[in-house]
């Protein structure tokens, strides 16, 4: 804790700033801050899973069905879990758990780039994640933040080689969000390498079956519940208009803007042209900086999964939250810098995201 303080405290000192612009920019605009971070959009399935449990569904007027089954389970557990001692609303709840995991995703991210790179790149990379564009949704009732914290530690495991640590929370992220996969892919990789270098131990292979156990029991549970077997999950999710089609909707989406008549169009278009690039450029970045395997493969993944979706295209940058390894070229490049340049454009970069973040929560925000 002592070692990771520095960190913990930037990345509260920057959630913080976004706090404080969303409200002010609510007081500006009438709306209200907590409404916004515990009763909109996905916060008010999760708390409904949370008071009810599974079962409920709206049909839209062109017949698709939105049902609660699309949710995983484990940030309402905690949510009811929460609720139940201290008698708060479920959605208050779930802003308790997702600050809480917050801190711990906050940690994690630190524990894997001080393992790697040193300390200050570990606080640089804490930093950064805080202060991404969207990193608001850090502090709603979603669960990004619980599956970041789950699927560092789980890494860190793999990293030092405390494999039934590493398979628990893999299968606890696993419970939390459909890109649980990219956690447990990381795991049986790195597994499989570790296994061909000699070390292999019963805990490895108990590990390796720890992983899946979450999100296998969940898709196996939804697909007998809907009578739709092994793809029921898949239904559900088609049901939201999500499924995966490698990226073509996505390409369709902005090839929209870019001929749209209105200039603003044009430039969104534009602005997610570069906002991909971005993203592929940190991937080969961190190729090139020769990250671990299992690094490497989770943040593939969760790159594959939030880009090559097929629906929700503005919650795009919200899927992409979790893939924390791409900041850390960013952040060891930071690390070697003078600590007071270093410190001005992470301060620069957190100002920034604070009032896009209330911008963005005050307008569209996440679907």
């Amino acid at each position: 804790m002592r070692r990771a303080a520095p960190a913990l405290a930037a990345f509260a000192a920057v959630r913080a700033l976004g706090l404080l612009a969303l409200w002010v920019w609510g007081l500006a605009a009438g709306s209200s801050a907590h409404t916004l971070l515990s009763a909109r959009w996905d916060s008010l399935w999760y708390a409904r899973v949370a008071a009810e449990g599974y079962g409920y569904e709206v049909v839209l007027a062109n017949g698709d069905v939105h049902s609660n089954l699309a949710f995983f389970p484990l940030l309402p557990w905690l949510e009811r879990a929460v609720a139940a001692p201290t008698g708060l609303a479920y959605g208050d709840a779930g802003l308790v758990v997702a600050w809480t995991a917050s801190l711990a995703a906050a940690w994690g991210i630190f524990a894997v780039a001080d393992l790697l790179y040193g300390r200050r790149a570990g606080v640089a990379a804490v930093a950064l994640w805080a202060a991404l564009p969207v990193g608001i949704v850090q502090s709603m009732a979603y669960s990004e933040a619980l599956f970041t914290a789950l699927a560092a530690w789980a890494l860190y495991g793999v990293l030092r080689g405390h494999w039934l640590w590493a398979g628990a929370l893999a299968a606890l992220a696993g419970l939390t969000r459909p890109v649980g996969a990219a956690v447990v892919a990381a795991v049986w990789v790195a597994a499989v390498l570790a296994w061909r270098r000699g070390e292999r131990s019963w805990r490895t292979a108990a590990g390796v079956a720890l992983a899946p156990l979450g999100a296998a029991a969940y898709v196996l549970w939804v697909g007998a519940r809907t009578g739709g077997g092994l793809f029921g999950y898949l239904d559900v999710q088609g049901g939201w208009g999500n499924g995966f089609d490698g990226g073509w909707a996505f390409a369709r989406f902005i090839a929209g803007r870019l001929g749209s008549a209105a200039v603003p169009g044009v430039l969104a278009g534009a602005g997610l042209i570069a906002g991909v690039a971005l993203v592929l450029w940190l991937c080969v970045l961190c190729v090139r900086q020769r990250q671990p395997v299992a690094l490497l493969v989770y943040g593939g993944i969760v790159v594959a999964l939030a880009l090559c979706a097929s629906g929700y295209f503005g919650s795009k940058p919200r899927l992409l939250l979790p893939a924390f390894p791409l900041l850390l070229p960013v952040a060891v490049a930071l690390a070697r810098r003078r600590p007071g340049r270093a410190v001005a454009a992470l301060g620069a970069l957190a100002l920034v995201s604070a009032v896009y973040g209330a911008w963005w929560l005050n307008g569209s925000g996440p679907p």
